[in-house]
C-alpha cells in the first residue's frame, strides 16, 4: 500500500514537473514573437498576421475537433462574443503588434505587453466592479509607471506631454484591445469550452485579416518571401500561437488559471534574453528599471488571487 501511495505521489510530482515545463517553454515561445516580429519588420505587417492565424486556425480547428469530438454549432450570442473576440484578441491586437514592432525593439515591446494584466485589473474595477486592495493599488502603480518608464525610454514625464512614439503607441493599444479580449473571454469561456474559443476566435480573426492583407499586395508578395521569412512565419503559427495556446490551457485545466497564469510573466523577461542573444538589442538602464517596475507590479497585483487560488 505504502509503495502505491509512494508511486503514485511520484507521478504526480512529475506530471508537474511536465506541466511547469511546459508553462516557461509557452512563456519562451511567446517572448520569442518579439523577436520574429522585428525580424520580419520589413514585412506588411497585416500580411504577417493574416499568415501566422490562417495557418494556426487550420491547426486549431483540428486540435478542437478532436479534443472535443466534434466542432460544436454556437448559439447567435455566442457567435458574436466569439467575433468580437476575433476582432480584438486576433486582428487588432496582431495587426497593431506587427506595425508597433517595425519602429519598436523587441524588449521594449514585450515589457509594454507584460503590463496587460494590471490594466486588466483596472478595467475589471471600472466595468466590473471588482475591488482593488491596498497590494492590488500598489502593485498597479508600479506597473504603471514601469511601462510609462519603457514607453519613454527613461523619461516618464514625456508620457505626459505626448511624447511618445508611433511604435509605442501602437504596443500600447495592444494592450488594450488584449485587455478587451480577456475580460470578454473570461465570460464566454462559462458557456464555451477555451479551445473553441480560441480555435473560432482565431479563424474569424484570419479571416477579418485576409482583407486588408489582400488590399496591401499579399499575393505579389509573397513569392518573394524568403526560406527565413518562412521559418518565422511557421515558428509564429504553430510555436508561439497553436503549441503555446495548448499547453497553457493544459495546466490551466490541471493546475488551474491562477497558477498557470503567473508563468506569462516570464514572456517579457524571455523576450528581453532573446532580444539580447538573437538581434543583439541593448539592455539599457531604463529598460531595466521598468522591467523591474512592470514584472514587480504585476506579481505584487496578482500575489492576492494566488492566495485566494490556492
Amino acid at each position: 500500500m505504502n509503495l502505491q501511495t509512494s508511486s503514485k505521489a511520484g507521478t504526480g510530482e512529475a506530471n508537474l514537473v511536465t506541466i511547469y515545463l511546459k508553462l516557461l517553454l509557452a512563456a519562451l515561445f511567446w517572448g520569442g514573437a518579439f523577436v520574429a516580429g522585428r525580424i520580419l519588420k520589413d514585412l506588411d505587417h497585416f500580411t504577417i498576421a493574416f499568415l501566422r492565424f490562417g495557418i494556426a486556425s487550420v491547426l486549431l480547428l483540428a486540435l478542437a475537433r478532436k479534443i472535443e469530438g466534434k466542432l460544436v454549432w454556437l448559439s447567435g450570442r455566442q457567435l458574436l462574443s466569439v467575433i468580437f473576440l476575433g476582432l480584438t484578441g486576433v486582428f487588432a491586437y496582431n495587426a497593431l503588434f506587427f506595425k508597433g514592432l517595425q519602429t519598436v525593439e523587441a524588449s521594449r515591446a514585450a515589457l509594454i505587453i507584460a503590463s496587460c494584466p494590471v490594466f486588466i485589473v483596472i478595467s475589471s474595477a471600472l466595468l466590473l466592479k471588482e475591488q482593488i486592495n491596498l497590494q492590488k493599488a500598489l502593485g498597479i502603480a508600479m506597473s504603471v509607471l514601469g511601462a510609462a518608464v519603457v514607453i519613454s525610454r527613461g523619461r516618464p514625464l514625456e508620457v505626459l506631454k505626448g511624447g511618445v512614439g508611433a511604435g509605442e503607441f501602437y504596443m500600447f493599444c495592444c494592450v488594450l484591445s488584449w485587455t478587451a479580449y480577456s475580460l470578454v473571454g473570461k465570460a464566454v469561456m462559462k458557456d464555451i469550452s477555451p479551445v473553441i474559443a480560441v480555435s473560432y476566435s482565431a479563424t474569424i480573426g484570419a479571416a477579418l485579416l485576409c482583407i486588408p492583407a489582400l488590399a496591401s499586395g499579399m499575393i505579389a508578395s509573397i513569392p518573394h518571401y524568403t526560406k527565413t521569412h518562412w521559418l518565422w512565419i511557421i515558428y509564429l503559427a504553430v510555436f508561439a500561437t497553436v503549441i503555446g495556446f495548448l499547453w497553457y490551457y493544459e495546466a490551466i485545466k490541471s493546475i488551474g488559471p491562477v497558477r498557470a497564469g503567473l508563468f506569462i510573466n516570464f514572456v517579457p523577461i524571455f523576450g528581453m534574453l532573446l532580444a539580447f542573444f538573437i538581434l543583439r538589442e541593448k539592455i539599457t538602464l531604463s529598460l531595466a528599471i521598468g522591467a523591474v517596475l512592470v514584472i514587480s507590479g504585476v506579481c505584487l497585483t496578482n500575489r492576492a488571487a494566488l492566495t485566494r487560488g490556492r
